[in-house]
C-alpha cells in the first residue's frame, strides 16, 4: 500500500460511496465517461494510467479499446475493491495510492495520464502535474475532466447519500479556477492541445457548464525535471 498511514475524510468517504456509486443516479460521472468516449484520444497499443479509476467502469472501456497496459490508481479501498472485481485482466495493475505524493511510476515510462473527477479534492495543483510530466514519455498526453470552476461556484460539490444513516454528505473539495490548472499544465512542460465545456444535453446555453476538460501534450521535459527539481529543495 502506498497510501498515507492516515486515512484520509476523502478516502473514507468514497470507501462509504463505493458501495453505491455504480447504481446512484449521477449526471457528473454519466457526462465525464461519455466525454472520455469523445475525445480525441488513442490508447490502442499505449501505457495509460489512470488517475482515480474508481469502480473501473472507465478502466474496463480503456481495455476494449486495446490499451496495451493499465495502472489504474486510487486511494480508496472500497472503490479499488470494486474495480478488481469488475476488470480482471492481465495488462491491469490495481494500485492503492495517494496521488499528492510520488506516483509508482519509472520516468517517462507512460504514454498517457487520464485524470478524471479527482482534482477538486486535491487541493494543490502543481506536484500533480509534474508527476504527469515525469511519468509521461516525449510528447506524452495528459487528459483532465473535473467539476467545472463556475459549476463549483454555484455550490457544485462531489456528494451521496450514506446507506449507513441516511444523509447527504459532501466529500471535502478545493475550488481550481481554469487558469490553475493552465498555469500548472504550463509550467510543468505541457502544452494545450484542447480544452473543452461540457454541459448536459438537456440544458440551457446559458446554464453554466457541468464539466471541464483540457487535453495536455508534454513537450518539455527539462522543465518538468526542474519543476521536481524545486519541488524536492528543502
Amino acid at each position: 500500500m502506498t497510501q498515507s498511514s492516515d486515512k484520509s475524510e476523502i478516502a473514507a468517504a468514497y470507501d462509504e460511496w463505493a458501495e453505491t456509486y455504480d447504481t446512484d443516479q449521477n449526471r457528473t460521472r454519466d457526462l465525464a465517461g461519455k466525454i472520455l468516449r469523445q475525445v480525441d484520444l488513442n490508447f490502442a497499443g499505449r501505457k495509460v494510467v489512470e488517475v482515480g479509476c474508481g469502480t473501473g467502469r472507465n478502466t474496463e472501456w480503456l481495455l476494449e479499446h486495446d490499451a496495451a497496459e493499465i495502472v489504474a490508481l486510487d486511494f480508496s479501498e472500497g472503490m479499488l475493491a470494486r474495480a478488481s472485481a469488475r476488470v480482471a485482466d492481465r495488462r491491469v495493475h490495481f494500485l492503492q495510492h495517494d496521488v499528492r505524493a510520488r506516483w509508482p511510476l519509472a520516468d517517462a515510462s507512460a504514454d498517457v495520464v487520464i485524470v478524471i473527477l479527482v482534482l477538486e479534492h486535491v487541493e494543490h495543483l502543481q506536484p500533480i502535474f509534474a508527476e504527469a510530466a515525469r511519468a509521461l514519455s516525449a510528447s506524452g498526453e495528459l487528459f483532465i475532466c473535473e467539476l467545472h470552476p463556475e459549476r463549483q461556484l454555484l455550490g457544485g460539490q462531489a456528494q451521496f447519500t450514506s446507506t449507513q444513516t441516511g444523509e447527504r454528505l459532501l466529500v471535502p473539495a478545493f475550488l481550481h479556477n481554469v487558469s490553475d490548472y493552465l498555469s500548472a499544465g504550463l509550467s510543468s512542460g505541457f502544452e494545450i492541445v484542447d480544452k473543452g465545456d461540457w454541459r448536459d444535453a438537456d440544458a440551457h446555453a446559458d446554464n453554466p457548464p457541468r464539466l471541464l476538460s483540457l487535453h495536455f501534450r508534454l513537450v518539455n521535459r527539462r522543465m518538468q525535471t526542474n519543476s521536481n527539481r524545486n519541488r524536492n529543495r528543502p
